[in-house]
Order: C-alpha cells, then structure tokens, then sequence
C-alpha cells in the first residue's frame, strides 16, 4: 500500500508516516498544500492522509479536485476541525472518511488499511498461492505451515506479487508500490529483496524472473 500523508504540523506527520511504514507501507510526506497537488499528480497514492487547513493550497480544494478527476486514491482527512457539522462537510466534499485531532493513533492506522484495502482490487485478509499463506492483517507469512521471518520489504514485496495471481509485476511496480519516493530507481534494491525472499521461501522455488517484464510468483 502507498501513502501520502499531508500535514502542515511537521513532527505530526513525521510521526504518523514513522508509524505507517511499521505496517510494511510505502509513506511520503509533504508539509503543504501546493507540493501535496504536485505528488498526487505523478504518483498512485492508495490512502491520502489529508489535513484540511493545509497553507498554499487548502485540504478542501485538494479534496475535490482528487474526487473530480475520479482516482482512485482514498481520502482519510485528518483535522483539528472535528465538530458534526465539519465532519458532515468534509464528507461531502467526497473524503471517504474523517479523523478529527486529537486521535488514537491505533484508530488512524486501522482507518488507513480499511481505506487502502477499498482502493485495491477486492481480494480475501488470507492470500494463498504455491503453499505460501499471507495473513494481511496480522503481517505474517507461511510456507507449508512454516512461519517465514520477512523484513517489512520483504513482506510488502511479496504482498505485491501475491495480489498480481499469477501475474508478471515489473521491476518498477514493485518501486511504486513498495517503496517511496525517495527510492532510487536505478538501484538494485527489487533484485535484493527478491533474492532475499526466495531464499526465506526455500524450495521449490516459486519466484520467476522474466527477463525484461518483471517477476512472477
């Protein structure tokens, strides 16, 4: 799952994306609302963290513009402004869910992988594939009963590969989705993490490589 977390309170927003990314997602952050329109206009955001009263560019106007151009990105507005009336009216602007400040920080991530999961194509909280079970929920992972020890990376990795069902993922989706965007594209950090995952899963080996596609599980 990728996130954009959009909070003008920089140590909030740092702390939120900290927090996020220890439930194996992909977090950015931006601090305004000019740099938060330019993020969502070249990345596939899952989950927009949004705070309404962003400066530059207000959290409303980001909202409704991300509604009226039909992404697919999910929208959690997260504000001091928690009263009915100001929940009801964030809602209609097309937020797809609504937390005010202070809050539960245990809530705020619950909230998110709901939100996220709605963004994706539907699939069961259980992936199973080639023996391997993926308990999304819990962020476990088993081979033939066996409990497998995954770094969050390796995890997010396989998650992704597992979602495709059979299908080719590329080398560059994996980066979109896994990583932020601070990920350097030219690395060689997919072809680790595969190497490290096929080693964690063992034999037979499940994971192939398509020379010039991508990988397939």
């Amino acid at each position: 799952m990728r996130v954009l977390v959009a909070e003008d309170e920089r140590d909030l927003a740092d702390l939120v994306a900290v927090g996020l990314r220890r439930q194996a997602m992909a977090v950015d952050v931006v601090y305004d609302g000019a740099a938060a329109t330019e993020r969502l206009a070249v990345n596939d955001y899952d989950v927009l963290v949004l705070d309404r009263d962003l400066p530059e560019v207000h959290g409303d106007v980001i909202c409704e513009e991300l509604v009226r151009t039909g992404a697919r990105t999910r929208i959690l507005m997260l504000t001091a402004a928690g009263s009915v009336p100001e929940r009801v009216a964030g809602l209609a602007l097309g937020a797809d869910d609504y937390l005010p400040k202070p809050f539960d920080y245990t809530e705020l991530v619950a909230r998110v992988q709901a939100l996220g999961r709605r963004s994706q194509t539907s699939s069961p909280p259980m992936l199973e594939r080639h023996g391997i079970v993926l308990d999304t929920h819990r962020l476990q992972a088993f081979r033939d009963g066996r409990f497998l020890r995954l770094s969050l990376k390796e995890y997010a990795v396989l998650e992704v590969l597992m979602r495709a069902n059979g299908g080719v993922v590329s080398a560059e989706t994996l980066l979109e989705s896994a990583w932020d965007e601070h990920a350097d594209p030219f690395t060689t950090v997919v072809r680790v993490i595969i190497s490290r995952l096929r080693t964690k899963l063992g034999e037979p080996a499940c994971i192939q490589t398509v020379p010039g596609a991508g990988y397939v599980l």
